[in-house]
Parts: structure tokens; C-alpha cells; sequence
């Protein structure tokens, strides 16, 4: 995945409640109080990796990219508490994840990498 492609699929991933597009976006489906597609917190992690990456010495990032993952770490977080508030079953290793992309946005944000595991 290079950098664009990145780019494109976070805004895209956090945009999702605002923009209604595609219900099988980590935000929508967290919505649903369906779980996340197999691989797409990985994929998330990865553009997030990547976006790091390629960011960490840059010190302006552009406004759409600031707004897509400052809803996917704000967001998602909100969401999974809210179903687990009415009762959805979660997978095990879901808040963990949450908390995972939570950091590599803090990590994107500041331009240096978290010592949080």
C-alpha cells in the first residue's frame, strides 16, 4: 500500500457516518453493531503505519486527512461503547484494536511514535 492509497482509504474509513457511502466501513458496521470485516482493522493499522511513516517529518497535514482520523480514533471508540452499552457481543480483541488506532492517530498527530503498547 503506498502512501495515497493510504490516505484515501483512512478518509474514507472515517468519513463513513457523514458521508453514508458504503455500509461496510469500520465506522458504519461499528454503527450497525456488527463487528469489523476479517482484515480491516489490519488494513486500518497498516495505512495508519504507512501514513506515519511517510507524515513524521512533515509538519502541516491537510485538513480532509486531519478529519478522517480524528473520527475514525474519536468515533470508533464512542461506538463500541455504545453497543456494548446495549448489549452487543464484540470480538474479544476489539477495544484493543480501537485503542491501537487511537494511538497511531495520536502518533500521526504529534509525528512521533507512542512508547504505548
Amino acid at each position: 500500500m503506498d502512501y495515497e492509497t493510504a490516505r484515501q482509504f483512512l478518509i474514507y474509513q472515517g468519513s463513513a457516518l457523514e458521508t453514508k457511502i458504503n455500509p461496510d466501513a469500520f465506522l458504519m458496521r461499528l454503527e450497525q453493531g456488527k463487528p469489523p470485516i476479517p482484515g480491516q482493522v489490519t488494513n486500518i493499522l497498516l495505512a495508519l503505519s504507512i501514513s506515519f511513516e511517510t507524515l513524521k517529518g512533515d509538519p502541516l497535514l491537510d485538513r480532509e486527512l486531519v478529519a478522517g482520523l480524528y473520527l475514525l480514533a474519536m468515533e470508533s471508540l464512542k461506538l463500541f461503547e455504545a453497543g456494548k452499552r446495549e448489549g452487543v457481543g464484540w470480538p474479544p480483541l476489539l477495544k484493543e484494536d480501537i485503542e491501537r488506532i487511537t494511538i497511531a492517530v495520536k502518533n500521526i498527530f504529534s509525528g512521533v511514535p507512542s512508547k504505548e503498547k
